[in-house]
């Protein structure tokens, strides 16, 4: 069998690894970095935690004989995505990266988009606002640096480090987000504006087009520089992908 594997973490890895995990050619593992307290369950075997950078992924694939290695890693994930274009290159490993789209600004939005969390602490302003969170509790900390705004803030685990601020409220939850129950979230705490990231997908857009709708604007962080790899847009071009990559090796017998 050819061996598949996945970085995940994201919808689109579960998918993939779904449509792989039935096929008697392919052994399949999902790799998760770990950072999620209570990581969704997955159809095929997982790996949690890191690797040690690009070297240690690099040997990883050796060691375990890995035939195609995939990146469907979140947009955001550029250090993971970054090492797995140099450990695929120093193993000699096919890669394919599953990369979702970027949403696009329609008619009705009003997106300021900014650089990083400084730059979104920035975008808020001096006057007092009510500010919907939506990004993950690892990057919340520069936040604690305008103590006033009241923040809703929302992510998969529980908070461990609370913002040192007076007035701020944790909620949890896992995507998909409907927008109707986006739009009831915004309405409850009276949110001014919201701060996330340009995710893409269908998961998490209910409160994209729930600010639409309420006319409040949104603070996009940009989506990071990721490396020059073959990349595809789909779950259904991935698995093209890999069984392009797998021909060479196939039609050798290997």
């Amino acid at each position: 069998m050819a061996r598949i594997l996945i970085l995940g973490g994201t919808t689109e890895a579960r998918q993939l690894a779904g449509r792989l995990a039935t096929r008697p050619d392919l052994a399949v593992t999902l790799s998760l970095a770990g950072r999620t307290m209570t990581p969704a369950l997955q159809p095929v075997p997982v790996r949690l935690g890191g690797f040690g950078g690009s070297q240690g992924l690099a040997d990883h694939l050796a060691a375990a004989r890995i035939d195609v290695l995939v990146d469907a890693t979140h947009p955001y994930a550029a250090t993971i995505s970054a090492n797995a274009a140099r450990a695929a290159a120093l193993a000699k490993v096919p890669l394919v990266a599953l990369r979702r789209p970027a949403w696009t600004a329609v008619a009705g939005d009003r997106w300021i988009e900014v650089a990083d969390t400084t730059g979104a602490v920035a975008a808020l302003g001096a006057a007092p606002c009510r500010v919907f969170l939506a990004l993950g509790r690892q990057e919340i900390a520069p936040f604690a640096a305008a103590p006033q705004h009241r923040y809703l803030v929302r992510s998969v685990d529980p908070i461990d480090s609370p913002l040192d601020v007076p007035d701020a409220v944790y909620i949890t939850g896992r995507g998909p987000f409907a927008e109707t129950d986006e739009r009831a979230l915004l309405a409850q705490h009276r949110i001014d504006i919201i701060v996330a990231k340009n995710s893409g997908g269908s998961a998490t857009y209910g409160k994209i087009a729930a600010a639409r709708a309420l006319g409040l604007a949104v603070v996009l962080l940009r989506r990071p520089a990721l490396p020059q790899v073959a990349a595809v847009e789909t779950v259904e071009d991935a698995v093209a992908a890999i069984d392009h990559a797998l021909a060479p090796a196939m039609a050798r017998g290997v």
